[in-house]
């Protein structure tokens, strides 16, 4: 089976490499960085631009910003859809809007080629260390043969319903994610101003029922003051933007993402975009006058 894998960021390139580790050595990568794809090269895989990728290869991988991108790269003058033999597939691990995924979906059924959508949720530690989540739309039987490919980079793989589902999934899993991280921040911060050490507060209640894996991977980085990215400022506006988008579609009330996202774009518009989105905990900062 020759697989195909565009899209070597901060997420692509380890989910890449633990694809190759997993057993899948015929790999034909691409990417805008170089440098990245020479990473990839030195580890066993090849390079190939985007049609001879749809030519060659029995699946495809997409990992992109967002819609737009990967629209472009499926269904653009030179995408990879229009050199895609009948009975190949894409499997789109991009968090995009689920509408776009329908719409890619149904290009590339009129040329009998299958299609998954199946985001992940981990960032790039989880990325690294092949434990991601994955949260799958399509065909059940799609689903059924391909699992065992997205295994070796996630240990959580679930189909979640049909095209679409996948991303829809990932839109809540976002949600859920920047509306704990507000939580813990404002948490924390309660304490600072309370005079109570924030990281005795992090200890006493990491294993109650206010625990959970957000915490015990944003908290830390919050009390050390890191805020390298493992999952960006903007790429989480971008989902929430998604989020938004979907919400005012199908009529669901997300208010609180609503708050969140204004405090994620107070940080980019202070060029903290490319901070991991735990420097929320900056907004409160700012407010405070209050180093945590």
């Amino acid at each position: 089976m020759k697989i195909g894998f565009i899209g070597l960021g901060i997420m692509g390139k380890p989910m890449a490499k633990n694809l190759m580790k997993g057993g899948y050595t015929d790999v034909v990568v691409n990417d805008l960085n170089k440098d990245a794809v020479k990473e990839l090269v030195d580890c066993g895989a090849s390079a190939a631009e985007n049609d001879e990728i749809g030519k060659l290869c029995d699946v495809v991988f997409t990992m992109l910003p967002n819609s737009p991108q990967v629209k472009e790269v499926m269904l653009g003058e030179q995408g990879v859809a229009a050199f895609m033999r009948p009975g190949t597939i894409l499997i789109d691990m991009s968090s995009i809007n689920p509408i776009a995924s329908k719409e890619i979906a149904a290009v590339l059924n009129e040329k009998d080629v299958d299609m998954l959508d199946a985001p992940v949720s981990g960032g790039e530690p989880k990325a690294i260390d092949a434990t991601l989540s994955f949260m799958v739309g399509g065909k059940q039987e799609t689903f059924d043969r391909y699992k065992p490919i997205l295994e070796t980079m996630g240990a959580s793989v679930v189909r979640c319903g049909e095209i679409g589902a996948g991303n829809t999934t990932k839109l809540a899993n976002q949600i859920i994610v920047a509306c704990n991280i507000q939580a813990l921040a404002e948490a924390l911060m309660l304490a600072k101003k309370a005079e109570v050490d924030p990281e005795l507060v992090f200890e006493a209640i990491r294993g109650g029922l206010a625990g959970s894996t957000v915490m015990n991977a944003k908290a830390p980085m919050m009390l050390a003051g890191n805020d390298k990215p493992g999952f960006k400022v903007d790429l989480h506006i971008k989902d929430l933007n998604n989020v938004l988008d979907c919400a005012h579609s199908v009529g669901a009330p997300v208010p609180m993402t609503a708050q969140v996202q204004e405090i994620l774009q107070w940080l980019h518009n202070r060029g903290g975009g490319q901070k991991d989105h735990s420097a929320i905990v900056h907004y409160y900062e700012y407010l405070t006058g209050e180093t945590l």
